[in-house]
């Protein structure tokens, strides 16, 4: 189980929101409260969000960058090779860290563990506080009328005050409606 951070995404009414907090841990110690964990990937039209080790998210995001690049912007044909690429290249097996990638039509959860995996209802989490983020996403979609970016805000405030991992520095990203940074 990866230890660190919260990373919540919401596809609802036209739009698709992904937002993480700022929390970094080196085991029981915070050491920064402000890290951005959501960045926008191929001129802004994939988001995506990391857990786990930075230097190996980055990796992870270069090289998805690289097959969107080769791929033409499609998501899901960038997202199984780099699946494949993790989990057989002898290197990239021993990174450690999960990533949660959206763009306009796909939502997908990726792990070194050959995962690729889009939710049925379009709620995505990951991290120490992912399930508890998801709940409270999922609960806020079957009774408000609050926007995906709205959501997701409110789910990771809700996952920061039980997961020791995340805290309350939470940036949100959004595509569609209302498309820009989000905070």
């Amino acid at each position: 189980m990866i230890r660190s951070t919260t990373i919540l995404s919401v596809r609802h009414a036209g739009s698709v929101a992904i937002g993480g907090d700022g929390q970094v841990t080196l085991g029981d110690v915070m050491v920064k409260q402000g890290a951005r964990k959501v960045r926008r990937l191929h001129g802004g039209k994939v988001l995506a969000g990391i857990t786990g080790g930075a230097a190996d998210a980055f990796s992870l995001l270069e090289r998805l960058e690289k097959n969107l690049d080769k791929y033409d912007g499609n998501l899901l044909r960038s997202a199984t090779e780099l699946a494949r690429d993790w989990r057989t290249d002898r290197v990239l097996r021993k990174l450690e860290s999960l990533l949660a990638v959206v763009d306009s039509e796909r939502s997908l959860l990726l792990s070194g563990n050959g995962d690729l995996i889009e939710p049925d209802d379009g709620v995505l989490g990951i991290g120490s506080g992912g399930a508890h983020a998801v709940a409270a996403a999922r609960a806020l979609l079957g009774h408000s009328t609050l926007s995906a970016q709205e959501i997701v805000s409110e789910g990771l405030s809700i996952a920061s005050g039980i997961c020791i991992y995340t805290n309350s520095d939470i940036l949100v990203e959004v595509l569609g409606d209302g498309d820009g940074d989000k905070a």
